[in-house]
């Protein structure tokens, strides 16, 4: 009676844990168990985009598509799944990336991608005011042009780059750790609107790393004569998201394209004085 008792209270306290795995920092005291605090995800990639030395004078860009050129779907072990591997907004995180370089102190980013929007809302403000107040009314600026086009794409998705694992099992107790690696590559290039010249290019790639860990008993129970099967499986898996990591490639891709300008002398900067600092 009392074995059979200790068997549900086992199977109740597993079946527990499996419910707040993995588990989070308000749950730090659960039925006398110590959770781990989860850990702050920080992006060391914007970090470094915020501490570039400020240029003397901003560069007006224009950015229109960061498309996904990798064709890619999202990974699945039991079938294909009919979402994309990799976001389809990435050029939201360019125009974000470069408007933060240097602390907002690099770029001007001018409107393309809803170009057909701005030039119909200007020609409504142009109209109106015509209407109502004739020729001289209209004092609408014109638009910023850009002398530098960013452009490029996410090139490749590579899932389960590498794998692996390991496990043990003794007397119907076990214990399974897996692990998977993928990889996100993104590529950049700044084209000269004069020339069409590409004057700068980089190519940048991010791991993505995902893990999972898994416990279970299987055992025979000999209650009351009659043989009982008992079987409790708990576990969880953490994985770092795709678009996080497609942000931080992004970042890193705009932080060697301002890096790479510097040491080609391309921007407007003070080369003398960086040379003397690093005297």
């Amino acid at each position: 009676m009392y074995f059979r008792l200790w068997c549900l209270i086992l199977i109740g306290v597993l079946s527990g844990c499996a419910s707040f795995a993995p588990p989070r920092a308000e749950n730090c005291l659960i039925e006398g168990l110590i959770c781990a605090e989860e850990a702050k995800v920080e992006r060391v990639t914007l970090q470094k985009l915020l501490d570039l030395p400020q240029p003397r004078q901003k560069a007006v860009v224009a950015v229109y598509d960061l498309a996904d050129l990798t064709g890619q779907r999202k990974p699945s072990d039991k079938m294909a799944l009919f979402s994309t591997a990799v976001t389809q907004g990435a050029d939201n995180y360019l125009i974000q990336a470069l408007r933060r370089a240097g602390d907002g102190e690099w770029f001007v980013v001018v409107e393309r991608s809803g170009l057909g929007n701005l030039t119909k809302e200007r020609q409504l403000i142009k109209s109106t005011r015509t209407t109502y107040d004739g020729e001289k009314g209209n004092t609408l600026k014109p638009i910023l042009f850009a002398g530098l086009i960013i452009e490029g794409g996410i090139v490749s998705f590579e899932s389960d780059l590498i794998t692996g694992g390991n496990g043990f099992r003794m007397r119907g107790l076990g214990t399974v750790n897996q692990y998977r690696i993928d990889e996100v590559t993104v590529a950049l290039r700044v084209v000269l609107v004069q020339t069409g010249e590409i004057i700068l290019n980089t190519t940048v790639s991010k791991r993505i790393l995902s893990a999972g860990v898994g416990r279970d008993i299987f055992r025979f129970i000999d209650i009351e004569v009659e043989p009982t099967l008992v079987e409790v499986e708990t576990g969880y898996t953490r994985t770092e998201a795709v678009g996080f990591a497609t942000r931080s490639a992004i970042e890193t891709a705009v932080y060697e394209l301002v890096k790479e300008g510097i040491e080609k002398e391309l921007w407007d900067f003070d080369y003398k004085q960086l040379n003397n600092k690093t005297k």
